[in-house]
Formats: C-alpha cells, sequence, structure tokens
C-alpha cells in the first residue's frame, strides 16, 4: 500500500482523512501544529511528525520516503494579514511540489476551495470549466486561487497533481464556518439578505475526506484538472438558520438589510479593523457577506462520474450535531 504524507492533519479535515487512510491500510506521515490533537492521530500505520511547513527546510524532510501527498494545510479563514495567507497557501506549497518532485512522489492531491468562485451573483450548477472569479474577494480566495495554479501546472506524466474544490465543511472540529453562523445567530439578530433565498450547500467533512482518498486513487485519471465536491443537498439560507435556530434553541430574529448598503458598511469596518491594533476580524466581512447573500451550487457530474464520489451523510444534520 501506497505511503501518504498528509499535511495539515490536525485541522478538522485532516484528522478525517488520516482516519479514511487508516481503515484503508495506508502507511500515513502525518504532519500538523497542534501537538495535542497529533497524539489523537498516533497508532499502527500512522506517524505524527508536528511541523510547521512555513519553516524552510520542512517539506524536505516530510516527503522523504513517500508516494503521495494530500496537502490540507491552509489558513482558512475570511480574515488576516495577506503576508501570513501567502506564507502557508502559496509559498509552503511550491515548496512542497517541489519536495514531491524531487523525491519523485507519483501522486500529489491539493485541497482547494469555493472561494475562488465567490463573486457577488448567484451560481448554479458551476462546473469545473468555469472561470475562477477575476476579483478575488478576499486574501485567502486570492491564495488559494494561485496555489490551486501552481498545483496544476506541475501536473506531468511522473507526478500526476489533483485540486479538489470542497463546498463548505462541517464536522466536529470546523473552526471556520460554523463558529461564524452561529456567532452571527447569537446576537439575537440574523441580517437577511435578498430575501434569505441564496442556497447553499453543506459538506460533512467525513464526505471531503473520502473524496481526497478517491483523487489520491485516481490521479492518474485527473492528472492535472480540478473536481468540485459538496454534500449535494442546498437550502436557502433562511431556512438553514432557522433549522439551527430550533435544533440550538435559540431565538433568532431575522433583520432584511439590502445588500448594497450592507456591502458598503462592512467594507467600511474591514477599512477600520485593519488600522487598528491587531486587526481585529469585524463581524462580518465582505466575504461572509457574498456567502449569505447569493447562491453557490456545484455541478457533481465531474466527481460522480470520474472520481466515483457519492455523499454519504446528511451535512445539515451533522452541523446540527457538530453545534450542539
Amino acid at each position: 500500500m501506497r505511503r501518504v504524507l498528509v499535511t495539515g492533519a490536525t485541522g478538522g479535515l485532516g484528522l478525517a482523512v488520516v482516519e479514511v487512510l487508516r481503515r484503508q491500510g495506508y502507511r500515513v506521515r502525518a504532519t500538523g501544529r497542534d501537538v495535542t490533537r497529533g497524539a489523537r492521530l498516533e497508532g499502527p500505520g500512522v506517524e505524527f511528525v508536528a511541523t510547521d511547513l512555513c519553516t524552510p527546510g520542512a517539506a524536505q524532510a516530510l516527503v522523504d520516503g513517500m508516494d503521495s501527498v494530500i496537502h490540507a494545510a491552509a489558513l482558512s479563514s475570511p480574515w488576516g494579514a495577506k503576508a501570513a495567507f501567502h506564507a502557508i497557501n502559496v509559498a509552503a506549497t511550491e515548496a512542497l511540489l517541489i519536495a514531491a518532485k524531487a523525491e519523485k512522489c507519483q501522486r500529489f492531491v491539493f485541497v482547494s476551495s469555493p472561494s475562488v468562485y465567490a463573486r457577488a451573483a448567484d451560481q448554479i450548477g458551476l462546473r469545473e470549466s468555469d472561470p475562477v472569479t477575476p476579483r478575488p474577494l478576499n486574501a485567502y480566495a486570492a491564495t488559494k486561487i494561485e496555489a490551486e495554479r501552481r498545483v496544476l501546472n506541475a501536473a506531468n506524466a511522473d507526478m500526476a497533481c489533483v485540486s479538489i474544490r470542497p463546498r463548505a465543511i462541517v464536522g466536529p472540529d470546523d473552526t471556520v464556518l460554523l463558529p461564524r453562523v452561529l456567532r452571527l445567530m447569537r446576537r439575537g439578530r440574523f441580517p437577511l439578505l435578498r430575501g434569505g433565498q441564496a442556497l447553499m450547500e453543506l459538506t460533512d467533512v467525513r464526505d471531503v475526506a473520502q473524496a481526497l482518498v478517491l483523487a489520491e486513487q485516481r490521479a492518474p485519471l485527473l492528472n492535472g484538472e480540478a473536481v468540485n465536491i459538496s454534500g449535494g443537498h442546498a437550502l436557502p439560507v433562511r431556512e438553514m438558520v432557522e433549522r439551527f435556530a430550533q435544533a440550538l434553541n435559540l431565538p433568532v430574529k431575522f433583520v432584511p438589510v439590502p445588500y448594497g448598503p450592507l456591502r458598503l458598511a462592512v467594507a467600511g469596518m474591514e477599512a477600520v479593523c485593519r488600522r487598528l491594533p491587531g486587526q481585529p476580524e469585524p463581524p462580518l466581512t465582505v466575504y461572509g457577506l457574498t456567502t449569505l447573500a447569493f447562491s453557490q451550487m456545484f455541478d457533481l457530474s465531474v466527481a460522480r462520474e470520474r472520481l466515483g464520489f457519492k455523499p454519504a451523510y446528511d451535512a445539515f444534520q451533522s452541523a446540527i450535531e457538530a453545534a450542539s
């Protein structure tokens, strides 16, 4: 069985990926910065190495003896310093690609993001052939676009490279999507944009992990391509929030707000926060606002027909369980 390096293994997605690989008998080298979570990974067939990928020389040591790389490490947030996003999302990815090529790794699977498509417009049935946004909404999206470009450009006959774009991942270790939605809900007044009819697809972290392992297995067939992944079922934002509120017994009042004026206000808050000491994250970002205001749904034809992917979990129910 192949030897696989999993980066970002102490994040919510990385933990799930290692578990799938473990069950399927792979030999795994898992790396991340969280030593406590790393202890959860140690066991038969799994070696944990505590490493910061931004450390010079880290990539070369990690890929030594590996056949494949599943690169899940990233700074995933709608807010933060541009330099920090570039360091891990772009520079560390490039270092891993160079090291993997030198080590003669045969497969490289990159975890991309639906933010590469994000824009102020409804997008239904997005296909992999649809263009990424020409104007990224934040540094995270910009660096994911650039990192994915480098990964796919590195594809050749010796190292098959695949990018997976998972939509709105939810699970017990989520630190990105659910916490921010719940933060808005717990304020008691949830901004309702465009009637709350924007469609949102959530994806269970276990389904994403399975998709990544399938991508490792079928990388030669998808060499140089990106694949969209989602839970395959969409709900309007209003209905999703209502379900969360009922399940968590959180009283929430919807406040209809026109998108245009609110976007200007949120952009103003972002500008102010960038000038404050520590650049604290504002209550709502332009990226988050766009996610709540506009539909983004994936066409899963490539995932189903060529990757062999089929969602196995109800992501909305998983989100409720994770938030409870």
